[in-house]
C-alpha cells in the first residue's frame, strides 16, 4: 500500500483501503489484492477518503479533491451518488437503513444521504 488513508470491511469477510496516492484497493479475507478499483474501473480518483461498503456489497468512495461519493458496484460501470453540496469529503458509513453519512471537514459537519 501507498499511503493507506481509510479502511473498511466487505461482507466477504476482505477489506478495502483508499490510498493516499490516489486508488483504492480491494483484498480477499486472505489479506491477498483482489483489484484496484481504477484498473477493474478505468476511474480516475483525485485524492480518495472515505470508503464504505453498502449491504449490496458496492462499494462507495468519497473524493476529497473532486467532492464527490461514487459507487462501484461488483458488475457494471461506477455511478456518482452526491456531486454537489460537499466541500471536503472525509469519513464515510453506510447504515442498513440505506442511509450514507459523510463527514465534511471543511463545513466541520456530518451530511446524511438518502
Amino acid at each position: 500500500l501507498q499511503g493507506p488513508r481509510y479502511i473498511s470491511p466487505v461482507p466477504s469477510g476482505g477489506f478495502v483501503v483508499s490510498e493516499e496516492c490516489g486508488d483504492v484497493k480491494v483484498f480477499m479475507s486472505s489479506h491477498k489484492l483482489l483489484c484496484s478499483l481504477s484498473s477493474k474501473y478505468g476511474h480516475q480518483f483525485g485524492n480518495p477518503a472515505g470508503v464504505c461498503v453498502d449491504r449490496d456489497g458496492s462499494i462507495l468512495v468519497a473524493d476529497e479533491q473532486h467532492h464527490t461519493v461514487h459507487l462501484f458496484p461488483e458488475h457494471g460501470a461506477p455511478i456518482c451518488l452526491v456531486s454537489t453540496g460537499l466541500q471536503r469529503p472525509a469519513g464515510m458509513a453506510c447504515s442498513s437503513s440505506g442511509h450514507l453519512f459523510v463527514a465534511d471537514t471543511v463545513e466541520n459537519c456530518v451530511k446524511v444521504f438518502k
